[in-house]
């Protein structure tokens, strides 16, 4: 295999030049990638030096690039940032005891966006609501989700399903909050339900059905395809555009660190939700701002809830995975905004156990439900039991005063020439 190296001045060089002879790779350069203790002037590797890893690549066209480097010069977080920079390039990096592969992206005609997340809970799926609905205004599009519950062939949704049929579905043993019901129900467009399982690093999936599903989205002559991705697992599309989702609660060595440089590193757009406090998601800001590629636009935005009927003057109890520091915000949200008489708001539609605590003590005409986790099979059944009403809530995007124009930028990156 033709290969590039990464080399570091820690080593001696006739140590490395040992190594290059010995591993069973064709060398066609060297990246020197830092460190001087080792090095007397004028090293002579025995291969071309690029100046870094981009211009290798581009350069001398390698199968893999091969770490040679090591403690102090690369430490964890430099090497993976280094690995995302390769991974981008569309090239594996290995090195003495790890390989990474850039996932496999299966391609696709129909034009196409994929909603990416940096992890769990980030807000993608909103997000996700929010291109569908935003670019549904003037063309046809179908969204294909995928999720750890989702079917195990590819499901068609056309028409918007009901608290009751969700119900149903989930009284005959379906998951009734997968991602592409959520979609259906939320945006009203028609949706693709796929399944993977396993996640990897860089964002590969251990097997999912996606490019079935892939197929089937297109049977539906679709404008636009919209690919969901499933908490920081990729949609395992070749797309032509993506949006990473970063959640501004989440450490900005993650959220920009590790292989979400790598994600970064193919966004065209990245959104910050749950950007509340000033002090915390300027931080995550500035670090997503950095890992993506230059000129791509970073939007600081907010997730506020929208329920999909009125219930100004009602009692009101909300359900969703926000966290605690969230649920005064949310509240005075549904008050001032909606009308509502909020009698309590629960994060814990991930957490059976305690969200059956919850329910214990709560009593509400209506029980306003973001449609995730146990929302159906705990939450409406409880409510439905009682007498109550049952009314989903999708979570709207809302850019932060002075942030760039969200809608603008994603109508700008659906205009596409084939």
């Amino acid at each position: 295999m033709r290969a590039v190296a990464i080399v570091d001045g820690e080593h001696y060089v006739a140590v490395v030049r040992h190594a290059l002879e010995e591993l069973p790779y064709e060398f066609a350069a060297a990246v020197l990638i830092g460190g001087q203790e080792k090095l007397r002037g004028g090293e002579d590797y025995g291969l071309p030096l690029a100046a870094d890893v981009e211009s290798a690549i581009a350069g001398y066209a390698p199968d893999v690039v091969v770490d040679l480097s090591d403690e102090p010069v690369l430490g964890p977080p430099d090497r993976l940032a280094l690995a995302s920079r390769v991974l981008a390039l569309g090239i594996p990096y290995v090195g003495a005891d790890f390989r990474f592969d850039p996932p496999e992206r299966l391609p696709v005609a129909t034009p196409s966006i994929a909603i990416a997340g940096t992890g769990k809970r980030v807000g993608k799926t909103a997000v996700t609501g929010h291109v569908a609905r935003l670019l549904a205004g003037d063309r046809n599009v179908v969204v294909v989700a995928m999720g750890r519950g989702g079917p195990l062939e590819p499901e068609v949704v056309t028409v918007p399903p009901t608290v009751e049929s969700l119900v149903e579905l989930s009284r005959s043993g379906r998951h009734a909050a997968s991602d592409h019901l959520e979609t259906a129900a939320l945006v009203g467009v028609a949706t693709v339900g796929c399944r993977r399982c396993g996640g990897g690093l860089a964002g590969a999936v251990g097997i999912s059905n996606v490019g079935e599903g892939a197929r089937v989205a297109a049977e539906l002559d679709p404008d636009l395809i919209v690919f969901d991705g499933s908490g920081a697992a990729l949609p395992p599309i070749a797309v032509d555009r993506t949006v990473v989702v970063v959640g501004s609660h989440q450490d900005p060595r993650v959220a920009a660190g590790c292989l979400n440089g790598y994600r970064l590193l193919l966004a065209d757009l990245a959104v910050l939700t749950r950007a509340e406090s000033d002090s915390v998601w300027r931080h995550v800001h500035s670090a997503v701002q950095s890992a993506a590629r230059p000129g791509v636009p970073v939007v600081a935005t907010t997730l506020r809830p929208r329920p999909l009927v009125s219930v100004r003057g009602r009692t009101v109890a909300y359900f969703c995975t926000a966290p605690p520091d969230a649920h005064a915000r949310i509240r005075q949200h549904l008050e001032s905004e909606h009308g509502a008489d909020v009698v309590d708001v629960s994060g814990n539609l991930s957490d059976r156990a305690a969200l059956r605590d919850d329910l214990e003590r709560i009593s509400a005409d209506v029980y306003l439900v973001e449609l995730k986790a146990a929302a159906i099979d705990v939450v409406a059944e409880v409510a439905l039991a009682r007498g109550a009403d049952v009314v989903l809530a999708s979570n709207e995007v809302v850019p932060l005063p002075g942030q760039p124009g969200l809608d603008e930028i994603l109508l700008g990156m659906a205009k596409f020439r084939r």
